[in-house]
């Protein structure tokens, strides 16, 4: 299970990223604008949303299940602050994608409330630019060489 979750949480990282931006485009392109707040406006903004928590739960369940992680309840976490591979894993991956997804789940909340649909993409603008670049700062690419990421993983 341990190694379908990890397939899982490292490739639907696109389905995040693919609705974030077309969330952020669209939110963008039509923030000047007062014209009807559409389906096709709330569709990327919503599947964000979606996606970005389903990521998160993965994660969740992955931080609890990985060996390093078992090893570092057992051993304590100096020893995984010693370590960049595991700390980054182990604190700084977890904090700021929980950081992001937090601000993209107050945007969203936000949006859905304001009457005005220039306001909606604004804040939908600010606060999934900002969960979006949190994101993108904490994804272990493949061009970090000392995380050992992939663009795709398939075990």
């Amino acid at each position: 299970m341990y190694e379908f979750l990890k397939i899982l949480h490292s490739n639907l990282r696109w389905l995040v990223l693919i609705f974030l931006v077309l969330a952020i485009l669209n939110a963008l392109l039509k923030r000047g604008k007062n014209t009807e707040y559409t389906k096709g406006d709330k569709m990327p903004v919503l599947f964000a949303l979606i996606f970005t928590h389903l990521q998160l739960l993965i994660g969740f369940v992955l931080y609890f299940i990985s060996p390093w992680a078992l090893n570092a309840f057992k051993e304590g976490f100096g020893s995984v602050m010693k370590n960049p591979l595991l700390r980054f894993y182990g604190v700084e991956h977890i904090s700021m994608m929980i950081i992001a997804v937090i601000l993209i789940t107050i945007g969203y909340s936000k949006a859905k409330r304001h009457e005005i649909v220039s306001k909606k993409h604004s804040t939908i603008l600010i606060f999934y630019g900002l969960g979006l670049v949190l994101i993108l700062a904490s994804i272990p690419w493949p061009f970090r060489e000392a995380l050992q990421g992939n663009w795709f993983y398939f075990g």
